[in-house]
Formats: C-alpha cells, sequence, structure tokens
C-alpha cells in the first residue's frame, strides 16, 4: 500500500489534501480518524506514513495520522471498553482523536519555518499531468488492498464460535479472492510500467524499513519479552508494583513503559488487564494505551529515518508527556 501511494497518488494531491498550506480542518480531521479504518500497530502504520510523508505531507496532517493509525483502531477501542471498562474506552477514544490533533498541531508550529519552505517549494511544482483513472477507480484499487490485509491477518478468536471464528474459518479464501480481484483490476486498468514502479517503490521501503523493524523488535523482546510470556529482563510484576496508585512518576513511568513496548494490534488489552489485576492504577493504565499503541522501540527506529533525529524526539516527547498528564487528569476523576 505504502509503494502504491507513493507511485500512483500524485504530489499534488497530497500536498492539497494534507500539504503545509491545506485546509487545516480538512487535512486534520482525516488524519485524526484515519485509524478508524486502518486496525493496524505502531509498525505496520509507518510505511503508509513514509508514502504520504515523502510525497509532500505536511509535519502536522503527517504525525497526526502517525499516532492516529494505530491509537484509534476501532476494533482495540471497543475490546478496552467490553474488557477494561467503558470509562478507559470511551476515554482512550476520547484521548486518541485530540491527541492526534494537538501533536500535529503542536508539530507544525515548532517546525513552523520549515513548513513555509515546503508551501513556497510547493507553489513552484508544476501542474500534475492528467490521470488517465478516476478517483472511483483508484479507491476500488486501495479498498482491495485494505481487504487483503485485513483478511490476511485475521487472527484466529480465542471461541470458537461466532461472527469472527466463521471469519477466521474462510479467511485465506476471502484473502485469495481479494488477490484475484487486484490482479484482475492491475491487468485492466495498469501498464506493465507502473506496475514495475509500484513493485520497485514496495521493495524499497521494504529494505529501509524491515530490517529496522527486525532489529527494533529483537531489543523490545529481550527487554521486556512478549505478551503471554514474560521473558524479558524487567520482570512485568515490577512494572505492576511501580505504576500503583496515580502519581506523576506512576503515570510517567507507564508512558515511558508502553512507548517502547511493542504492542502488535489489540495485545494491549490483555496486558492492561494482567496489570490491571496486579495493581496498577486506572490513570497510568490509560496513560500505557495512549502510548503504547501508537509507539514502540522498533517504530522509533524507523521514524528517526524517515524524519530525522530532532522530530522524532520531539514527537515521542510530545506523545509521553501528553500520556502522562491524560493519565493523572482521568485517574484524579475517575480512577
Amino acid at each position: 500500500m505504502a509503494g502504491a501511494i507513493s507511485v500512483f497518488v500524485s504530489q499534488a494531491s497530497v500536498l492539497k489534501y494534507f500539504g503545509a498550506g491545506a485546509n487545516k480542518i480538512l487535512s486534520y480531521g482525516v488524519a485524526s480518524v484515519s485509524g478508524t479504518v486502518l486496525a493496524v500497530c505502531s509498525c505496520t502504520v509507518l510505511p503508509l506514513f513514509a508514502g504520504i510523508y515523502t510525497r509532500g505531507a505536511g509535519i502536522g496532517p503527517a504525525t497526526a495520522f502517525l499516532y492516529s493509525g494505530p491509537a484509534i483502531n476501532i476494533l482495540a477501542i471497543i475490546l478496552s471498553a467490553r474488557v477494561l471498562g467503558a470509562d478507559i474506552g470511551i476515554a482512550r477514544a476520547v484521548g486518541a482523536v485530540i491527541f492526534s490533533i494537538i501533536i500535529g498541531l503542536l508539530m507544525h508550529l515548532i517546525f513552523l519555518k520549515e513548513e513555509r519552505e515546503k508551501v513556497a517549494a510547493a507553489l513552484t511544482l508544476p501542474p500534475p499531468p492528467e490521470d488517465k483513472r478516476s478517483l472511483g477507480q483508484y479507491a476500488i484499487y486501495f479498498a482491495l488492498m485494505v481487504f487483503i490485509l485485513i483478511f490476511a491477518a485475521w487472527g484466529k478468536p480465542p471461541e470458537p464460535v461466532g461472527f469472527f471464528n466463521a471469519v477466521y474459518e474462510i479467511h485465506w479464501y476471502l484473502t485469495i479472492f481479494f488477490l484475484i480481484l487486484l490482479a484482475i483490476l492491475l491487468k485492466l486498468w495498469f501498464d506493465r510500467s507502473e506496475i514495475t514502479g509500484w513493485l520497485d517503490s514496495t521493495w524499497d521501503f521494504a529494505k529501509k524499513i524491515f530490517p529496522l523493524l527486525l532489529g527494533g523488535v529483537l531489543v523490545a523482546g529481550f527487554l521486556m519479552g512478549r505478551p503471554g510470556l514474560d521473558a524479558g529482563i524487567i520482570p512485568g510484576q515490577y512494572v505492576a508494583q511501580l505504576v500503583g496508585g496515580n502519581s506523576l512518576g506512576a503515570n510517567l513511568l507507564a508512558s515511558v513503559f508502553g512507548a517502547f513496548m511493542y504492542f502488535a494490534t489489540l495485545t494491549e488489552v490483555p496486558i492492561l488487564q494482567g496489570l490491571l489485576g496486579s495493581g496498577m492504577g486506572k490513570g497510568p493504565a490509560l496513560s500505557l494505551l495512549l502510548a503504547g499503541p501508537a509507539l514502540s522501540l522498533p517504530s522509533m527506529i524507523v521514524i528517526h529515518k524517515i524524519m530525522g533525529t530532532k522530530k522524532t524526539a520531539v514527537y515521542v516527547t510530545l506523545v509521553v508527556i501528553m500520556s502522562t498528564l491524560a493519565g493523572m487528569i482521568f485517574g484524579t476523576f475517575w480512577g
């Protein structure tokens, strides 16, 4: 999908809707709710972020999308409310939307000089060539890839009954069906040079991102283990002991721990369920929920590769600080 964005989504379109000079209500509005249709983790969203950022998206809308993609996963919000309580689920949903907008706006203001230079450069771009495909064709093309992503990654539910299990039983058939449809559309709508460009761009993203993700996940697993296996050098029970109550230290520690830990999509909920059962306060739990899915050590490494040290440091700091403050406020009034 990232390769397709970099090849088939024109720079003019990205600048129109996500560029530094785009309509702020439109760009931040779209970016802040993007996670409701993208069930992705902090690492899966990176190629998509890289695609729109390298095409000229402003730092504000791009980072709003980067945060909201994994943070506002509608499935995770529903599961959080069902397992951890409606109050935490609602606070997570509201906080994630607000955070994405505030973080994006702050990133825009902090790097305003660079954003103005980007706007000036965009004004000198020649008009884009006329596209032989319609917006509807592109919508179908990207929708098929979204369906392939969803069904190929469909996990086995804990209970062998119900809708999710029924989809799991046929998820590979659905994946193959959408792959066949995609192949037919590629044959009908795209020429060989365009498909070659798409594959080249995809391979370029894979070479840049996959090695960094692999190394980051290895380090994160070494330090903190993985869901269901407390095999890291930092035992999970120590974390639970340190994040009880609603102090500034507990919320900050939960935010920092969440920011560095890698959470695959939805795994943060059972982890929080166990930590809450071990005495973790509701405030720190929300802090971890707001920082954890949106960041991870592997994602920081790749974001640094895409945006540079300064912007990555500012982005991570904003996520940690805002998650900490939100946890303290939530813990004070609803803890």
